[in-house]
């Protein structure tokens, strides 16, 4: 009978050692949740002393990832918001607002009063009512040193006719399948049927072509592998999520040559009911090493035939007819088709890219080119989480990040692509060697962020 009383009171007191510790680390996650809190209210504070809208033309936003890139639902304009800057030492977050006019390639940055606090990750839609909106949902914001984050559920619209933010108060918070209603500024749950997705992070939708239900691809979790032992698993599955009479789950099984697995790809939604999927990175997770394989490829998506093939470049005219040894091609979706077989037969090639900068530090850069012979030029690096979006047939890429061993690189380059010709990347905005170089020696700190850091 002692010694099970002794057992019974060994047993009590682990508990109790459990229970108390897990009230410290409750206790230390609020106080950070509340520092954090209190650093986003001094942004506030600072944002608030704006009264007066003012816009300026500016040279293109600098280095960033997880923004939101959006077509204007009117014009011939694209509206970048927020995002991350990691310099090797510090985060910054941003919620600063830029506008890009295609036509005259410049942009603008516009300083409108009350805006959300800064982020990054969130998600952003627009829409024509009322002239034009902009809704920004969620997103992610870090203490500097990165250890410390704090996860947004606010709901903001920016009226793109009068260039005003609002913030969207009255809705209710879900993490599941959910509506939010423009009419009545609510939020609805939906209780799908059928098998849905695991739960997952960073997976990309885009509509179908009826507008009756969105597709749901990729996507990033942890497994557990062994005990007190996780690794992350990326997820390469699609799913359909449709109304008819009701919402219902189906998976798909799309044909064609699919991309490689991957995750914090760019996922845009193209002409023709095709959606196109740019870039991103694998991770090769070991026990005490994580180490990505960067992409600069693209692969689209018939949303309609559902079967993906990949994007190839066909260069520009006299090269095509060069090529073709002056063969007259009528039937264009045919030559399509031909060029879109014979990648798939030639499977993909990997390019090896070393660049060394200032420092002496050697970047080297894989890069898999699905069922090309060469990389076209000039094309983007391999990157992932870059910003992408479509606007008359035509992607547009901003910015994003990529990694060599422990260090981030930020970009700030442009590019665009037209769809239909499919023929070459264009430059927008080049990259600046040095700026990646300086990156590297983590001497490059965003002027705007480091003074409002400063301040605080």
């Amino acid at each position: 009978m002692g010694k099970k009383g002794k057992k019974e009171k060994k047993g009590k007191g682990a508990d109790k050692t459990a229970a108390k510790m897990e009230k410290k680390v409750s206790k230390r996650s609020k106080r950070e949740e509340e520092d954090l809190e209190a650093l986003i209210a001094e942004f506030q504070n600072l944002d608030a002393k704006k009264t007066q809208i003012v816009e300026t033309t500016c040279p293109p936003p600098a280095p960033r990832l997880n923004a939101t890139l959006s077509a204007h639902p009117e014009k011939d304009e694209l509206i970048l918001f927020g995002g991350e800057f990691f310099n090797g030492k510090k985060t910054y977050l941003y919620n600063d607002l830029f506008f890009y006019n295609i036509k005259k390639n410049s942009w603008v940055k516009s300083d409108i009063p009350n805006p959300p606090p800064p982020r990054c990750s969130h998600q952003a839609v627009v829409v024509p009512q009322g002239g034009g909106q902009l809704w920004v949902f969620g997103g992610e914001f870090a203490s500097p040193n990165g250890e410390q984050f704090y996860h947004y559920k606010d709901l903001w619209v920016l009226h793109l006719a009068t260039h005003t933010w609002e913030n969207i108060k009255d809705f209710i918070y879900y993490n599941d399948v959910h509506a939010f209603s423009l009419d009545t500024f609510s939020w609805s749950r939906l209780t799908p049927s059928g098998s849905a997705p695991s739960p997952r992070s960073a997976c990309q939708m885009t509509a179908t072509p009826d507008g009756a239900g969105v597709i749901i691809y990729g996507g990033y979790s942890k497994v557990r592998v062994k005990k007190d032992v996780e690794k992350g698993s990326i997820h390469s599955d699609m799913f359909l999520l449709k109304r008819d009479e009701k919402w219902s789950w189906s998976r798909l099984s799309p044909s064609g040559s699919k991309p490689p697995p991957r995750s914090g790809f760019s996922l845009a939604v193209g002409p023709a009911g095709r959606a196109v999927l740019f870039g991103g990175v694998c991770d090769e997770e070991e026990e005490e090493s994580l180490e990505g394989d960067f992409y600069n490829d693209l692969y689209l998506y018939d949303t309609v035939k559902n079967r993906w093939f990949p994007g190839l470049l066909r260069g520009t005219k006299s090269e095509k007819k060069k090529r073709r040894r002056g063969k007259k091609v009528e039937d264009e979706g045919a030559e399509r088709k031909d060029e879109e077989e014979e990648a798939a037969a030639r499977g993909p090639t990997e390019v090896i890219k070393e660049v060394v900068t200032e420092d002496g530090t050697v970047m080297t850069i894989k890069e898999v080119i699905p069922g090309s012979a060469s990389a076209p030029t000039p094309e983007p690096c391999p990157r992932s989480s870059a910003m992408a979006t479509v606007r008359q047939g035509k992607l547009y890429l901003y910015g994003g990040m990529f990694e060599v061993g422990d260090r981030q690189f930020t970009l700030s380059d442009f590019y665009c692509l037209d769809l239909h010709k499919m023929d070459q990347w264009e430059v927008l905005v080049e990259m600046d060697p040095s700026e990646r170089a300086n990156q590297a020696a983590g001497a490059l700190i965003p002027a705007e962020a480091a003074r409002l850091h400063d301040d605080l």
